[in-house]
């Protein structure tokens, strides 16, 4: 197994294996933010919080509690006074998030205050998460000059010039105190491009593109579970996966004696990037790749304590 798990890891060498967020189960997960974190024109499950209880759900991590701290058009000292006197260093949360900051620009607030706040706000998220920073990450700000809504504006490269100073000043706090971030802001670029990134109020994220938001925590949040699963306690475990080559689907082998709930597939292209993943119910099990473009896949399938990574080739033609 341990050889695996090398070559699961050397093959995807982008992945900040260093940032040690720690995910454990059951999760107590706090969010706190802005219009971004509580899902503006979106529904509640489609927030990029939700998605991502989701999806640790599909790795085996029970959500014992998801609070949302957020309200459209919250600046940072507007955060700071929702969760001032509400005691949540007692509420044992174990997964704590931020992002916040685009009111701060938008409102033509002085970038000195959120100089002053942020760090603040970071604080006060590892105290919520028991004085562990491997429990806090941070989520950059997305663009909404790349909206309908942002370019309407009369400068939206301004917009976006002003708000790589806030990322970069972020990501400045996260890096010195060596907390997990993460960098959304290029998914959020894309927007003119992929309407379909855009929420249909022509400002906020669709559930779309919150969608590709968590694929890209997961990224990080994949190979440090697989990393605790690659300790001694873990087997290889066996699996089978025909046609391969394949064209459309592929089923998924697994001995019996071996399949426990939950089990999952992963599914990454040679990039390292997370392209879909699916919750295995029966020890063989029918896949379809049908959305996948032609080429070679690496596969990931973990259940509780064991772990496999193949090869995948789809061809069509």
């Amino acid at each position: 197994m341990r050889n695996y798990f090398l070559l699961f890891i050397f093959s995807f060498p982008y992945m900040l294996w260093a940032q040690g967020l720690t995910i454990q189960s059951p999760l107590r997960y706090l969010a706190l933010g802005d219009s971004y974190t509580i899902g503006q024109s979106v529904s509640p499950v489609a927030r990029w919080p939700a998605q991502l209880a989701d999806s640790l759900a599909l790795r085996g991590y029970e959500t014992e509690a998801l609070r949302v701290i957020a309200t459209t058009g919250w600046r940072t000292d507007n955060l700071i006074n929702a969760i001032r006197n509400q005691n949540l260093e007692d509420e044992n949360y174990n997964l704590v998030s931020i992002l916040i900051g685009v009111n701060n620009q938008y409102q033509g607030r002085p970038f000195s205050q959120y100089i002053e706040e942020f760090p603040a706000l970071v604080d006060s998220a590892i105290r919520y998460a028991g004085g562990d920073k491997d429990k806090v990450f941070i989520v950059s700000i997305p663009d909404y000059a790349y909206t309908p809504f942002g370019q309407q504006s009369s400068n939206p490269d301004e917009i976006s010039m002003e708000l790589d100073q806030y990322n970069a000043f972020s990501k400045h706090i996260a890096d010195s105190m060596q907390i997990t971030y993460f960098d959304i802001t290029p998914i959020s670029r894309q927007g003119l491009q992929i309407p379909s990134y855009v929420a249909n109020d022509g400002l906020h994220p669709s559930g779309v593109q919150y969608t590709e938001w968590v694929k890209l925590m997961l990224e990080v949040i994949d190979q440090r579970i697989s990393a605790v699963d690659g300790s001694d306690q873990s087997t290889t475990l066996h699996v089978r996966i025909s046609p391969n080559p394949t064209s459309e689907m592929i089923i998924i082998e697994i001995p019996e004696n071996e399949f426990s709930k939950p089990c999952r597939i992963s599914i990454y292209d040679m990039d390292g990037k997370l392209m879909m993943e699916r919750r295995l119910l029966e020890n063989i099990s029918e896949v379809s790749i049908n959305t996948l473009a032609d080429g070679i896949y690496v596969v990931s399938i973990q259940a509780k304590g064991t772990f496999a990574v193949r090869k995948l080739i789809l061809k069509r033609s």
